[in-house]
């Protein structure tokens, strides 16, 4: 037998038909308790990522992930839970949500997972982000909690409020210094890292 040949590598060509209008918006402008999530996506040079591809899932502020069709039809009312965001040519990425609260009947604390894809990955990569403000439910999350202080920190968003309201900042780093740590959900989601762009606590 052939041996299989390698995943094709993602790049801009992704742009055509999975972006689309309203991505962002997972909940409508004007929602009491919004917040706007932002940053950069950078490579292991530093290097801004003008054409990597965000997905965020979350749970609502009642701690219940939605499960409902048409995750992306926005309807101006509904909160899905689901957001897809491209990053533009300076690398950054604009979102609009609730803020997630702890999943139901887990120990995890509040945070929204990410996948990412972008050029030159032959798999796409999967973390989180996690708020301060949840400072005990931080101490308890069985992911923190294998990490130590500089590699947890790259999990964790940081306020960041301005004219639009309360936000927060959470950039991506691919590799490299201050590189994001990077989850393999293969085996009970924390295991080896399935390539060098990647770090999964051991």
């Amino acid at each position: 037998m052939l041996d299989l040949t390698p995943s094709q590598t993602v790049g801009p060509f992704f742009a055509f038909g999975l972006p689309f209008d309203g991505g962002g918006d997972v909940v409508p402008m004007g929602t009491p308790g919004a917040i706007t999530l932002h940053g950069t996506v950078r490579d292991g040079a530093g290097v801004a990522v003008p054409d990597a591809l965000l997905e965020f899932w979350q749970t609502g502020p009642d701690g219940r992930v939605p499960v409902r069709p048409g995750a992306l039809h926005r309807d101006g009312r509904s909160f899905t839970g689901f957001a897809r965001v491209p990053t533009d040519r300076a690398g950054d990425y604009r979102l609009r949500t609730l803020r997630p609260a702890a999943p139901s009947g887990s120990r995890d604390a509040p945070h929204m997972a990410v996948t990412v894809f972008a050029r030159g990955l032959l798999h796409h990569l999967f973390t989180r982000v996690y708020f301060p403000n949840h400072v005990e439910a931080n101490a308890a999350d069985p992911l923190l909690a294998q990490l130590d202080e500089e590699r947890r920190a790259t999990l964790m968003a940081v306020p960041d409020g301005g004219v639009t309201g309360p936000g927060y900042r959470f950039d991506i780093r691919m590799q490299g210094t201050g590189e994001t740590v990077f989850l393999d959900l293969s085996a009970h989601g924390l295991a080896q890292p399935p390539a060098a762009t990647t770090e999964t606590p051991a």
